[in-house]
């Protein structure tokens, strides 16, 4: 597995920096969803109470895994930081500001997430393909809008990327260069309620990287 040292800084100032400010560790609405890294007992609501939101902080992974699998799949070598940024840790997403704006890095909540992202990878570097555009992978979106965070598979450089397009803005050389720049962003936990979708019924960050995805498959 790779490592990713940036990652683990980050983590414990973004932990860090909610217990200084607000006194207590972040909260996020799971939705339903149980994870390791949920503090205290998870109550399964059946999805009557989605508006509880659970205090959490970051677990490292007691079992080993890895984007083999994708690799196989599509006859890709996905860069090493893949492994580092996204098999290490149980996690919600990672609230930031940057000199880019404000943003959400996104992690894994727990396996079926985890599964959840390797589907998502592989439809979006198959969009990539479709499209004759280099090989791609997101890492979470900027601002309000459309634009995602992705990484340059072949030289692992952190870019903003809009769906359909190729890369529009090199921000960093690298994903731990780009990790190292940004501030947690201390704030409330926000609840994104969405048209249901069956096949989007997931949590918060997912929900605005899969409608981007789809918009994209019907153009």
């Amino acid at each position: 597995m790779s490592s990713l040292p940036a990652l683990d800084h980050f983590l414990n100032r973004y932990h860090q920096a909610y217990l200084d400010k607000l006194g207590e560790s972040p909260r996020y609405y799971p939705q339903g969803e149980d994870s390791p890294c949920i503090e205290g007992e998870f109550l399964d609501d059946h999805g009557e109470g989605t508006e509880t939101a659970v205090y959490w902080h970051p677990i490292n992974r007691e079992d080993s895994v890895s984007f083999d699998n994708v690799n196989t799949a599509l006859d890709i070598k996905l860069h090493a930081d893949i492994n580092g940024l996204f098999c290490r840790y149980f996690s919600a997403p990672l609230l930031f500001e940057s000199k880019w704006g404000a943003g959400e890095l996104l992690q894994v909540w727990n396996e079926t997430d985890f599964d959840y992202l390797q589907q998502n990878i592989i439809g979006h570097l198959m969009m990539k393909k479709k499209l004759k555009q280099a090989p791609t992978w997101f890492i979470g979106v900027l601002g309000d809008g459309d634009k995602m965070l992705t990484v340059d598979n072949s030289d692992g450089s952190v870019w903003i990327e809009i769906p359909g397009e190729t890369p529009s803005e090199k921000l960093t050389d690298s994903l731990g260069a780009f990790i190292e720049v940004l501030t947690p962003r201390v704030a409330p936990p926000e609840l994104h309620i969405e048209e249901s979708m069956p096949e989007l019924d997931h949590p918060g960050i997912w929900q605005r990287i899969k409608l981007m995805w789809l918009n994209l498959k019907e153009k």
